[in-house]
């Protein structure tokens, strides 16, 4: 099947990040079953859910990952002006959910899979797809934690996240916190009887605020725009009424932290001041969403002078947004960002990517497997 094809299949299944996957988890296996090769499909916790590991080539060898995630964004936003669920071509622009993020690398990487059993490989290829990457890398932990049972170290991961088909060397960190304070409801017309949990997250959110400012301070790493860690606020919800003094009060946030920095000890002072109110008489329930590391690879490194290689495109030094290559390198398997589709291109309705990109994606895949053709 050509890429093209493959993506309109993988786009046809709504595998929306926080549901069940079977469907798709289902379909690769099959697809990867016609040529001969077994997925190992790797149930998470949640039951319902499953990452997917393959090995083509020799499994007693050092090789390469070709890592991607098979969940998506939802799609319930305006602005679609076709079934998001459905790839609608028009000219070189693919249209559907996960076109740019990421299905079109899953789509390149699958079509490139007779190429590479066509070789044969020295080194093997692997392809690792992840559940819930978008729910802050929830899936792929459970898939590293596995991997010294499935397959020798690596010489490196190649995370297929849209990049225009340039190598990214690295990116920020991350943590999101969920905070929720209780107080005590009565009627607004006696404060001094109730214990108000919307004025009491103003304290919280003043230390946020505060925090946020000294970050622009530094320190500094100039190779992110911007050049320091941030923190912000998402979300503020509570209350019932006017004249109902509001029980609950709940803030999300986040801390996008730069390479020398611990994503949640960024959210520390925030923590310390809801811990604070404890002492006012308020209940406090403080629960990490999602974290995981920065990546920072060596442009020296022979991971980034690989994909130099095969791409014919300097690296770029690194982007703010985040993936699972942090997670990557933290187990020690050396990472780096290149694949198909602009990240400004996702999270929005008439998400698209090119039928050219995926054609360059495809090459480069089929390009590593001549490397490892020849490589002993």
């Amino acid at each position: 099947m050509r890429a093209v094809d493959i993506l309109e299949k993988l786009v046809g299944f709504p595998s929306v990040v926080g549901t069940p996957n079977g469907a798709i988890v289902e379909w690769i296996a099959a697809y990867l079953k016609s040529f001969g090769i077994t997925a190992q499909v790797l149930p998470g916790p949640e039951g319902d859910r499953a990452n997917l590991f393959v090995t083509i080539g020799p499994a007693d060898k050092a090789g390469y990952i070709l890592s991607g995630h098979m969940d998506v964004v939802p799609a319930a936003e305006a602005g679609w002006d076709s079934d998001p669920f459905a790839v609608k071509m028009e000219g070189d622009m693919l249209y559907g959910r996960g076109t740019s993020d990421m299905k079109g690398f899953l789509a390149a990487a699958l079509a490139a899979v007779p190429a590479l059993l066509s070789r044969p490989l020295s080194r093997p290829i692997h392809l690792a797809f992840s559940y819930d990457e978008e729910a802050g890398c929830r899936g792929v932990p459970h898939l590293l934690a596995r991997l010294p049972d499935l397959c020798v170290p690596p010489l490196g991961a190649i995370i297929g996240e849209p990049s225009g088909m340039r190598a990214i060397l690295a990116h920020k960190g991350k943590a999101a916190a969920r905070l929720t304070l209780k107080g005590r409801s009565g009627h607004s017309s006696r404060p001094d009887l109730g214990l108000n949990a919307i004025h009491a997250m103003t304290e919280v959110q003043q230390a946020a605020v505060a925090a946020a400012l000294e970050l622009t301070q530094g320190p500094f790493e100039t190779e992110f725009e911007p050049s320091y860690s941030s923190l912000s606020i998402g979300t503020i919800s509570g209350g019932q009424a006017v004249n109902i003094i509001p029980e609950l009060c709940t803030m999300e946030l986040e801390a996008r932290a730069i390479s020398s920095a611990d994503p949640q000890a960024l959210l520390a002072p925030v923590r310390k001041a809801a811990d604070a109110l404890e002492q006012k008489g308020f209940g406090i329930d403080w629960q990490i969403l999602s974290s995981y590391p920065a990546l920072l690879l060596s442009p020296a490194s022979h991971l980034a002078g690989l994909l130099k290689d095969l791409t014919g495109i300097e690296p770029l030094a690194a982007v703010s947004y985040g993936t699972e290559a942090g997670l990557y390198q933290r187990a020690g398997v050396d990472a780096i960002i290149c694949g198909p589709g602009d990240i400004g291109r996702a999270h929005k309705p008439n998400e698209f990517t090119l039928a050219s990109e995926l054609a360059a994606c495809q090459a480069m895949i089929e390009a590593l497997g001549d490397r490892c053709r020849a490589e002993t």
